[in-house]
């Protein structure tokens, strides 16, 4: 089977405004910006890989599915202030005119996706949609994202009566967001790499392990700043692959940002193409054995509109099973980086995570 892809030009149309309005701070556009997302749709054609790949209609997440997660009264305040000509959903995450309708739009894309790979239209599939949605809360936007677009796809599994999902979150950010929707949920594993007090500052820390009948399922591995290569591949092989085998889950939903590459302006970390393609066949695998390779990965961050898109690249080949001719232009150089092998510190931090594995969930 294919490999599906989401992709609407007018998730290139969001507007998320400046990124300041400070007395003092010259005006200058928010860093989420179309160029990241619409130059991998434009690799993507460049490259040949997206005559290949199935395509995967958007349509706009409705009411209802909205407020799977999100309060009715949030979903009406961002509806009206978009009607009114734009506003701020919350902390930093501010639009335009039509941002309501974008934003469901991107939730919608996320829940196609998902509805593709549950119909085995598609094995796996890649939803390239913007704003992204990680952060988004359930009366309250946060960080660039309006909606919670893989906390939404994950509650439609679900509702299609899928039972054990797992959520792998490797944006450099915490995925606070999703993490809330199934703080409590026994059947929902959540599992975030981040890079320790990014974004949320109070968030993502390691006892943050779920409540209730939730606890355990919820599973963070924090990374201190400039982690590389050795690092974040040793936390996939040590923590995260543990963690899905041992959880079996019926469904695999990766939440895909690229800020934790070399070069992006959000993030401190040192990951390149090669770190995203191990991660993205990591996760293939696993689908594999246990999900007979459902997987649907949703397009989080990453500002860097050079070189995110070869990091995306990577991952939807790796989705694909093909190789194109495009080859990362800076591979070479940011492989060679010094501080790209695993460290003791860090692998000190990735170590404290894999102990939380032998901790008993709630019974």
């Amino acid at each position: 089977m294919a490999t599906g892809l989401v992709w609407d030009e007018r998730f290139a149309w969001h507007d998320a405004g400046l990124g300041s309005t400070n007395l003092w701070v010259e005006p200058y556009p928010a860093l989420d910006r179309p160029e990241a997302k619409r130059r991998l749709w434009s690799l993507l054609q460049a490259s040949g890989l997206a005559a290949r790949l199935a395509a995967i209609r958007a349509r706009p997440a409705t009411d209802a599915e909205l407020t799977r997660f999100h309060t009715t009264a949030y979903v009406d305040r961002v509806r009206a202030l978009a009607e009114a000509g734009g506003g701020d959903a919350g902390e930093s995450a501010r639009f335009g005119r039509n941002g309501f309708e974008i934003a469901r739009l991107a939730a919608g894309g996320c829940i196609a996706a998902v509805e593709a790979v549950l119909r085995r239209e598609v094995e796996n599939a890649y939803a390239l949609v913007r704003p992204s949605g990680h952060h988004a809360e359930p009366d309250r936007g946060r960080g660039f994202c309006i909606f919670a677009n893989v906390a939404l796809a994950v509650a439609h599994a679900r509702a299609w009566g899928v039972e054990r999902i797992a959520v792998v979150d490797w944006d450099v950010h915490h995925g606070n967001g999703t993490q809330m929707a199934f703080y409590a949920d026994p059947d929902v594993l959540t599992i975030s790499l981040h890079q320790d007090t990014c974004y949320p500052t109070d968030s993502g820390t390691l006892a943050e392990r779920g409540e209730g009948a939730g606890l355990g399922t919820n599973l963070n591995i924090p990374l201190p700043p400039g982690s590389g290569d050795g690092a974040w591949r040793a936390a996939v092989d040590r923590v995260v692959v543990p963690a899905l085998n041992a959880f079996r889950p019926e469904l695999v939903v990766v939440a895909s940002g690229y800020d934790a590459a070399v070069n992006d302006p959000l993030g401190r970390m040192l990951c390149h193409s090669g770190t995203y393609r191990a991660m993205a066949a990591a996760m293939l695998q696993v689908a594999r054995t246990h999900c007979d390779g459902r997987l649907v990965v949703c397009q989080e961050g990453g500002y860097s509109p050079t070189y995110a898109p070869f990091c995306g690249l990577a991952v939807i080949e790796t989705l694909a099973g093909e190789t194109s001719a495009v080859a990362d232009p800076m591979l070479g150089w940011y492989s060679a980086l010094g501080g790209q092998a695993l460290q003791p510190h860090q692998a000190q931090a990735i170590q404290a995570a894999a102990a939380l594995l032998e901790v008993p969930r709630a019974a």
